[in-house]
């Protein structure tokens, strides 16, 4: 059951805060799994070709887009006695869970309409459960210190639940497993883990719901929503600094084990090493935003992960030693992506509820989801059935490729998504809500909250029907 005071803001105790971010576990395991894996589980052992397997994902992607959106407005009408968000989370859990056992249930051969029909399914749990969460956190923690704090914890934790899915089918494989069996055990760890884990989150957190001072929407606030300069510098930096990590997500096994000479073993545990570098990195951004402001924080990571693409090309193929602290470095990096586009969003939705006088976080978080599912349904549509394609790749299991092919590959991998990725930094260039603007907005939304909460103790002392209401002068 809800309860309506939350703690003060800055007492959030770190036990809490875990408690909180635990359902990025499983959420952190889908997304990696959906980037990386389910697209050439279903080109390779499933059989279907890359440009279906392209389509599929790009169009479930686009149909959700505007879904989302509805999502997010439903969530901020949202009041009920069990809360805002969580009730949205409840019920994405079951939703999610069905989906992705219909695509594990998948045979050999099946057609596009079955893969659009249950990614869709599984996406709208996914949101469910997603968009809740993050609209949760960001009204859980609502000062700039502790929001960067909250989404760091979220952004490390969700590691734990990635590297998961990359050490199943490391050991999967060394216990005899192929590589399909280890996929499938990668979706059983997610439909398991996210029962858990929303349970966890729902009966140990407590819901605030923010007072809204504002007649309902109208068709025409959400165009204000999307003309706003803060909002459209969010959207597109989310969009490209998704794209770049995605576009290589995409490309990451064929890349390593074709180019870069390492095993399918040996890339995926570079790629944990990647992943794992998120419990640095998503705390070290966090620290770093406390210090030069979140969007600074941002630019500096988008820079450095440029930095360490293109060294990549220049290291000896095959060596493990030396990618290792290179993708440390870099996954540390793109880890701290995530945890300011979260952060930076929370505070661009408070300035939008000072100016509007009603809540906007479940939509905020909805169009920034889009365009993160934009830039994932662009990276897979444009890699598999752009890139790879332009250059003569083929993906099939056993496929012999021209050096022509692997050239245009190593190029694919790197110069699109360091372009990408520093058009992303480039977008808070001349950003102005900086900690003590936003500071200034948390007064103003006290202050007002406090006059309406007063207004309505008035109106109450006056009423007959509740005698032991007293007005507050």
């Amino acid at each position: 059951m809800s309860d309506q005071k939350a703690a003060p803001p800055g007492h959030l105790s770190l036990p809490g805060v875990l408690a909180f971010a635990s359902v990025s576990i499983p959420i952190a395991a889908l997304q990696l799994a959906i980037s990386v894996h389910l697209p050439r589980y279903f080109a390779s052992s499933i059989g279907l070709e890359l440009a279906v397997v392209g389509a599929a994902f790009g169009l479930v992607r686009l149909i959700d887009i505007p879904i989302d959106a509805g999502i997010g407005v439903a969530m901020d009408r949202t009041r009920t006695a069990f809360g805002r968000y969580r009730v949205w989370m409840l019920l994405g859990a079951p939703v999610l869970m069905a989906g992705f056992y219909m695509l594990l249930a998948a045979p050999e051969g099946v057609g596009l309409g079955y893969l659009v029909g249950w990614l869709l399914v599984m996406y709208l749990g996914y949101s469910g459960v997603y968009l809740g969460h993050l609209a949760w956190g960001a009204r859980l923690a609502p000062t700039y210190q502790q929001r960067s704090r909250i989404f760091g914890a979220i952004t490390g934790l969700g590691v734990i639940g990635a590297m998961a899915v990359l050490l199943i089918p490391v050991v999967m494989g060394q216990q005899g497993y192929d590589e399909a069996q280890g996929v499938r055990a990668m979706i059983w760890f997610i439909i398991g883990a996210t029962p858990v884990t929303v349970l966890i989150v729902l009966t140990s957190t407590r819901e605030t719901i923010a007072k809204d001072h504002s007649a309902s929407f109208r068709a025409r606030d959400y165009l204000t929503l999307i003309a706003r300069g803060n909002v459209l510098r969010l959207l597109a930096a989310d969009f490209f600094v998704t794209l770049g990590p995605g576009w290589m997500a995409a490309l990451y096994l064929f890349y390593f084990r074709d180019s870069r000479g390492f095993s399918i073993a040996e890339a995926n545990v570079l790629l944990m090493i990647y992943i794992a570098a998120g419990f640095a990195g998503a705390p070290f951004t966090a620290w770093l935003a406390n210090r030069i402001s979140k969007h600074r924080a941002l630019m500096f990571n988008t820079t450095l992960y440029s930095i360490g693409l293109m060294i990549l090309p220049f290291l000896p193929a095959g060596n493990f030693m030396v990618f290792a602290p290179l993708m440390f470095v870099v996954g540390a990096m793109a880890a701290g992506f995530t945890v300011m586009i979260r952060a930076l969003a929370g505070d661009i939705a408070d300035e939008l509820r000072l100016d509007s006088g009603r809540e906007w976080m479940g939509l905020v978080y909805a169009v920034t989801n889009a365009t993160t599912k934009l830039a994932q349904a662009g990276a897979v549509l444009f890699t598999f059935n752009f890139a790879l394609t332009a250059v003569g790749y083929q993906a099939k299991m056993g496929a012999v490729n021209t050096p022509e092919a692997i050239r245009g590959l190593e190029l694919a991998y790197i110069v699109g998504p360091i372009v990408f990725v520093m058009i992303a930094g480039g977008c808070f260039l001349g950003y102005r809500l900086s900690p003590e603007r936003h500071a200034e907005i948390r007064h103003k939304l006290a202050e007002r909250d406090a006059i309406a909460e007063g207004s309505v103790l008035e109106a109450l002392a006056g009423d007959p029907e509740f005698p032991a209401v007293r007005s507050p002068s």
